[in-house]
């Protein structure tokens, strides 16, 4: 968990250069966060507004890239353009010239859903009791609201999962990594994007799925495919996302994802085919409410006509959830 830097008074005093430094030269301190198969995200101190911030670059093996260099735009001018209480502010595009094309954002202290999911399958005492049932429907409550308004705005996330949710040390909970985002009316370069600027490198993709408790690394993003993901549907909607975050719920209610196989091909044919039973009947020991099974059970019905219509329908599901553990607690 990462920790909120605190406000430098001295920092605020100094006046502006008599020539603004161009580029990332006005951020110092910069230091490595995250690498990933094309991009790498970094913190930075922005000398000018006296701030820390994030910074996201492409490799350099990738910088020169035009595909690359499209991809990377398009996520952060989408990113920039989805101004939501749960997503992050974009400050700054631009190009450096080490470094290349670059984009600045808020940097917010907290850490990702996952980790959270991870501790309380591992029974940590304090997570478990930060995070009731009520709490975890609020993060995928609230991330159900950016992707709402991404929605009106004709932009489908795609790549909607728990290493995506950022939960924040004072209540946020920001939705990330819109790099993978269908904006309707564009190509898709030509062929199915399945990982993020940010996901894991290409050679860990054929390693077997790693259970939820085992800690180990895993290729998050195909366990949370909606079937016409997989099957290469180039005309998702925005009932695709909804499957996602049903994915999403049945680990956090179950913990256990419900179409992982021993490899990613059957992984994806779990997808596609496989029904699964309930979160209630996969981990009965977890005191998961009937509503909670009905909810999750209608959000990944492989037909998207069988699933919630929109965003909102379902983030009024989770609310009636919610409802009923407030006057019925029955927290695990």
């Amino acid at each position: 968990m990462t920790v909120e830097p605190s406000i430098i008074l001295s920092g605020t005093d100094p006046d502006l250069p008599t020539k603004l430094p161009s580029g990332l030269q006005r951020y110092t301190g910069l230091k490595e966060m995250a690498r990933g198969g094309s991009a790498i995200l970094r913190s930075g101190f922005d000398r000018i507004v006296g701030r820390t911030v994030a910074i996201k670059t492409l490799l350099p093996e990738t910088k020169n890239d035009r595909k690359e260099r499209r991809r990377f735009l398009r996520e952060a001018r989408v990113t920039a353009q989805l101004q939501h209480p749960n997503t992050v502010p974009v400050y700054e595009i631009g190009n450096d010239l080490m470094y290349g094309i670059f984009f600045v954002m808020k940097r917010i202290s907290g850490e990702n859903f996952f980790e959270i999911l991870k501790r309380i399958a591992r029974k940590d005492e304090a997570t478990v009791e930060a995070f009731p049932l009520r709490r975890r429907l609020d993060v995928v409550a609230d991330t159900c609201q950016a992707l709402a308004y991404a929605h009106a705005r004709g932009v489908i996330h795609r790549d909607v999962k728990p290493e995506n949710i950022w939960v924040g040390n004072f209540g946020e909970v920001i939705l990330l990594d819109w790099g993978t985002a269908k904006v309707w009316g564009h190509a898709d370069d030509n062929e199915p994007i399945r990982k993020s600027t940010l996901a894991q490198k290409p050679d860990q993709e054929d390693q077997q799925l790693t259970t939820l408790t085992g800690g180990g690394q895993r290729p998050g993003t195909p366990l949370y495919m909606s079937p016409e993901q997989v099957s290469g549907n180039r005309g998702i909607d925005e009932r695709s996302d909804i499957f996602s975050v049903g994915v999403v719920l049945y680990e956090m209610l179950a913990l256990r994802e419900p179409f992982r196989g021993r490899n990613i091909d059957e992984t994806f044919d779990n997808i596609r085919s496989k029904d699964v039973p309930p979160p209630s009947e996969t981990a009965p020991d977890r005191q998961i409410p009937a509503l909670a099974d009905q909810v999750v059970m209608k959000a990944i019905q492989k037909r998207p006509g069988d699933r919630y219509q929109s965003m909102r329908d379902l983030i009024a599901a989770i609310g009636e959830i919610r409802d009923q553990e407030i006057h019925e607690p029955q927290d695990p």
